[in-house]
C-alpha cells in the first residue's frame, strides 16, 4: 500500500519509496527558488529492508510515493536455524521470517516480538 504526497510535506524520520524500496528519511535540505527555476529538495534516505543509502533530488512541488508502514506484533512458534515461524497476534496467520544476527539472542520460542510490514515485505524489528 502506498499513497502520494508532495515533496515539501516530507519530514525526517518519515518513510518514502525510492527505487521501489521503502526507505526512512535521514535528512532533507531545501533550496530557495531562483530567478529561472523552482525550489529544489535533496533527500537522503536509508532502505528499511536492505539498508542501502540513496538520495533523490527534485522540485519541492513534485509528488512522491510514501509507503504505508505498519508495526505489528507476532508470537514466535518455533525457531530452526536463522528462520523463525511466527503467528500474527491480530489475524492469527502464520509465516516465516529470517532472524537478523543482532536479534538471535533476544528471540526465543513463545515470546511476542514486533515486526514491520511495507510494500509486501516483512522484517523483524525489536526496539
Amino acid at each position: 500500500m502506498k499513497m502520494q504526497v508532495e515533496v515539501k510535506e516530507l519530514k525526517e524520520g518519515k518513510y518514502v519509496i525510492v527505487d521501489d524500496e521503502a526507505c526512512v528519511i535521514k535528512s532533507i535540505s531545501k533550496s530557495k527558488p531562483g530567478k529561472h527555476g523552482s525550489a529544489k529538495a535533496r533527500i537522503d534516505v536509508i532502505g528499511i529492508f536492505d539498508g542501502q543509502k540513496r538520495s533523490i533530488i527534485g522540485p519541492v512541488s513534485d509528488k512522491i510515493y510514501v509507503p504505508i508502514v505498519e508495526r505489528k506484533t507476532a508470537q514466535v512458534l518455533s525457531i530452526s536455524g536463522s528462520i523463525a515461524q511466527l503467528m500474527d497476534m491480530g489475524d492469527f496467520s502464520t509465516f516465516e521470517l529470517t532472524v537478523p544476527d543482532e536479534y538471535k539472542d533476544r528471540v526465543s520460542e513463545g515470546e511476542e516480538i514486533t515486526y514491520i510490514t511495507a510494500i509486501g515485505k516483512m522484517k523483524i524489528d525489536l526496539r
